[in-house]
């Protein structure tokens, strides 16, 4: 294949969450919430959490091996983390996933963009395969982020949950079931403020004074960001389909970072394409930032919702700000 005719094809699809469930009656007997409250405002009833001392590295792997399984593969030259909450600030967390998975020596490495991490993931990783640096890239988009919230804030502890996607990508023709096209990806970092964790990094310890307790957990600004990854979101779907060779309505299903039951709809009626087009699993998981668009992937194909054939685009939106989205045909493939 010349490079013209190579691409970054999506061969197996793995994902994985925590056992431990909490339920929004859960929260309730925590804090000043309740199930119709979250329901209501999110569309989320239900997330899962690591267990004490487990961390993001652990489901990672087991999302990583559960992709693997469904490629039929034991190795990849490449493996990409996408994740906000790693193992430790300091070395990457993705050289330990690939050791653990047996895959030791290859290359690895994090990517950091919060809820629209899979996608800037899957960007790199295309890239490798399509310059012809990687026969073979495993993306897993993994975070725990039930170890950065405020515990009394009912808000974000009713939004996010903990989980891992992976996708395993080979190298084919373009033409093939599963090429990924049509990469558009954003940011604005003039609004960096708007989703962050204060301290812990090198503005906040160069001061020399110690961070305020508040300051190390996730903080968000709910109505500047719902307004954002609306407007971004549906102009990277539009854009990405358009760079695919596809009109809007001839999308079959737009998998979208399931960060908000309303913003989903949002996204839906401001491109008019119907929400029926929109898989959702954020009731049962929550937001599970870089673990969000594959987790919904996995559980669309298990639920038939998702086909063989079908017009798929997807799309992310997280801090940075950053967004971004890529489209493919959907493959004949089975979720691990």
């Amino acid at each position: 294949m010349t490079g013209s005719d190579r691409a970054a094809v999506v061969a197996g699809l793995g994902a994985w969450v925590p056992p431990t469930v909490v339920t929004n009656d859960d929260l309730a007997r925590q804090l000043d919430t309740s199930d119709e409250w979250i329901s209501s405002r999110t569309g989320i009833r239900r997330r899962h959490v690591i267990d004490p001392g487990g961390s993001t590295g652990d489901l990672a792997v087991e999302a990583g091996r559960r992709a693997l399984k469904s490629a039929g593969e034991e190795r990849a030259d490449i493996v990409v983390v996408a994740t906000s909450t790693p193992d430790r600030p300091c070395p990457a967390t993705a050289p330990e996933v690939a050791d653990r998975l047996g895959l030791g020596g290859v290359g690895a490495f994090d990517i950091a963009a919060v809820c629209t991490g899979f996608v800037y993931a899957l960007g790199a990783a295309a890239g490798f395969v399509q310059a012809g640096f990687a026969r073979s890239v495993l993306v897993i988009g993994a975070d725990t982020f039930s170890t950065i919230l405020n515990p009394a804030d009912r808000t974000t502890r009713a939004i996010f949950g903990d989980g891992a996607g992976a996708v395993y990508l080979r190298a084919d023709a373009a033409t093939e079931p599963g090429a990924l096209k049509g990469l558009h990806l954003g940011s604005d970092g003039g609004q960096s403020d708007l989703i962050q964790v204060a301290a812990g990094g090198s503005r906040q310890r160069s001061t020399g004074r110690p961070a305020a307790p508040e300051a190390s957990y996730f903080t968000m600004e709910g109505r500047p960001v719902f307004a954002e990854a609306v407007r971004h979101m549906a102009a990277s779907v539009t854009t990405t389909a358009d760079a695919a060779g596809w009109a809007v309505e001839d999308i079959d299903k737009v998998v979208l970072h399931q960060a908000n039951a309303r913003i989903l709809a949002a996204v839906a009626e401001r491109i008019d394409v119907p929400l029926e087009r929109f898989p959702a699993n954020i009731e049962r998981v929550g937001n599970t930032v870089a673990a969000s668009i594959p987790l919904a992937l996995a559980d669309a194909s298990a639920d038939g919702e998702l086909l063989p054939g079908q017009r798929v685009v997807l799309g992310g939106f997280g801090g940075g700000l950053t967004w971004g989205s890529v489209a493919l045909v959907w493959p004949d493939i089975t979720a691990a």
